[in-house]
């Protein structure tokens, strides 16, 4: 990890590729790398090239053009999610104060990075780290605040119920009884 005035860029995986040719094998790297602000802002991506460290810094420039911005409630997400990308799914689902991160790796360092401090994640199907990293990018697309739900359906913040409500329950009760 390495701090930067735009955020933390983390690398998740680095991977050896190898191309057979007719004098040999071509070696070469692929690199995930996530970008965040540590406030609701995350970018993922992959880069490949001959080397290792042209591989992650194009990985970071393409992340960073291609970030996406979530809502946090309280240190963690507003609703439980589930994203799917090719044969992964991660669920997740917001968690009290104190919980901290609990996801595996791939999902850990994209949800630390977004600057998620208490959440519940699974990986179902594939743990392809990829996979799962882009799968988390589109469970956090999904996340909507209550206030963009409620601008969406047409309607203001939900006002207060009655408070005579529950005294006309007590007094039937008591007329029923008697």
């Amino acid at each position: 990890m390495r701090p930067k005035a735009e955020g933390v860029t983390t690398v998740i995986q680095v991977a050896r590729t190898a191309k057979v040719v007719k004098g040999g094998k071509r070696f070469g790297f692929r690199a995930l790398v996530v970008v965040g602000d540590g406030n609701g802002k995350v970018g993922v991506s992959i880069g490949k090239a001959n080397q290792v460290q042209f591989a992650v810094s194009k990985a970071e420039f393409h992340a960073k053009r291609h970030t996406i911005q979530f809502p946090i409630v309280n240190d963690t997400i507003p609703h439980e999610v589930i994203g799917k990308f090719g044969s992964a799914s991660v669920w997740m689902k917001p968690a009290a104060p104190g919980t901290g991160v609990i996801a595996g790796a791939g999902v850990r360092l994209v949800l630390e990075a977004a600057g998620i401090k208490n959440i519940l994640a699974k990986s179902l199907g594939s743990t392809n780290a990829c996979n799962l990293a882009y799968a988390t990018m589109n469970a956090l697309e999904q996340l909507k605040s209550k206030e963009a739900v409620l601008a969406q359906r047409g309607k203001t913040v939900a006002a207060a119920a009655p408070a005579a409500a529950p005294e006309v329950a007590a007094e039937e009760k008591t007329q029923a009884a008697a």
